[in-house]
């Protein structure tokens, strides 16, 4: 006999049943209402985007885009390469750059996913509530980013969210000092994201000046300002280049410890090199990786656009309806049913579940498996009704008589 699939999903995709759903819709309505608190503004690109905006001055690593689903979009005899959405951020700086350009600060905001294929078992959808604030907004502007997804986070009633902070140009400095050119400079960076220590002894070859050990920096991370100042003094003087990206992300810091946020800091935090450029911001909860983002100021140059200042930020949402409980979907307060199966019963029963509703009772004319509540037979012929409870019924004469008796009983 042939071999029955277990399931007919396509790999790497998952259902979402209601109690999960309910989760989500709570993730996502708590982060929107927190982006519109902060003055943002929603919007939603395609899920279906032109392959060379992935591929535009390495906006997406060879590695990453080994990983999309592309395609041809066949048009005639002509045709372009197109692929799903693997990546908001960028997608995002396509729409600025050609819808939205202009003097001042775009806010803006968004929930969707992206859509990548891996090898290991892993999603290969992720639903992400992301943010981004494209203008020259500085320092400020990574500070707000951080305070926005903690708000949003906050409404969740998580464990313990912990901010994790880097700056970009942390790295960037050691390895051009060290004399590596681009290509190596991203070798080595995915190295030591995945945990292959032995590249700093490599580097620190290169750095004969150094009068204290990379590992401090790459190995270790530290609590707030404390360790950026340290860090500072141990290594600026041999690399005077780190002292930027060090004072920078030293401000940023102490606006948030001011604030009653305790960040940790760790050299090595964002997972995109390309185009990640300043501040870089990590959240996590029990352990999860619930959200991510960072400043990206060349991006929107090399997706078309004019040279603008940008960062952002995403919130992961399968981790986070991990870590959240969401209000179940609403059992109807009541059933109602037509006394019989004539056209006249069925239309006196949906008239009078719509008075019930009105009056905001939920009500069901077809109870569902997880249905709970009372039982309502309309009656057709006299404009009556009979309210079954626990087995015994309840003579009411009107819609009004209802609505009086189910108040009685809450």
């Amino acid at each position: 006999m042939p071999e029955v699939a277990s399931t007919q999903r396509a790999r790497g995709m998952r259902d979402v049943l209601p109690d999960e759903m309910a989760r989500l819709r709570r993730i996502e309505a708590a982060f929107a209402a927190a982006c519109r608190r902060w003055g943002y503004g929603e919007v939603r690109t395609p899920v279906i985007e032109p392959l060379h905006l992935f591929t535009a001055a390495g906006t997406l690593s060879p590695q990453t885009l080994d990983h999309v689903y592309s395609f041809l979009d066949w048009d005639g005899w002509s045709g372009e390469r197109v692929v799903l959405r693997p990546d908001s951020t960028i997608a995002a700086a396509r729409l600025y750059s050609e819808r939205l350009a202009s003097p001042g600060v775009a806010k803006l905001f968004y929930s969707q996913p992206v859509l990548r294929f891996t090898d290991d078992g892993a999603s290969r959808e992720e639903w992400q509530c992301g943010v981004e604030l494209i203008g020259d907004t500085g320092r400020a502007g990574d500070i707000e980013l951080v305070a926005l997804a903690l708000d949003a986070l906050a409404a969740l009633d998580l464990p313990r969210v912990t901010v994790r902070l880097s700056h970009a140009g942390i790295v960037r400095v050691v390895l051009a000092a060290a004399g590596l050119p681009a290509d190596a400079q991203s070798a080595a960076y995915d190295r030591l994201l995945d945990g292959d220590l032995t590249v700093v002894d490599e580097i620190e070859a290169r750095l004969p000046q150094l009068n204290a050990p990379l590992r401090l920096l790459f190995e270790i991370e530290g609590a707030g300002l404390g360790y950026v100042q340290n860090v500072r003094a141990s290594l600026a003087g041999a690399i005077p280049a780190l002292a930027g990206p060090l004072d920078e992300l030293a401000f940023i810091v102490e606006v948030l410890e001011a604030s009653g946020v305790a960040p940790r800091i760790s050299a090595v935090l964002a997972r995109r090199f390309e185009y990640y450029s300043g501040t870089v911001m990590s959240f996590e909860s029990a352990g999860q990786r619930v959200g991510a983002g960072g400043r990206y100021d060349e991006l929107i140059a090399l997706v078309g656009g004019a040279g603008v200042p940008a960062s952002g930020f995403a919130l992961f949402v399968q981790p986070l309806a991990d870590l959240t409980r969401g209000d179940p979907p609403p059992a109807p307060g009541i059933a109602i049913e037509p006394e019989s199966d004539s056209p006249r019963d069925h239309a006196a029963a949906l008239a009078a579940a719509a008075a019930l509703r009105a009056a905001g009772i939920s009500v069901a004319t077809i109870a569902g498996a997880a249905s709970r509540g009372h039982r309502l037979i309309c009656r057709g012929a006299d404009g009556g009704f009979t309210l079954d409870r626990d087995g015994r019924g309840l003579v009411l004469h009107s819609v009004d008589d209802v609505i009086g008796e189910l108040g009685r009983g809450r």
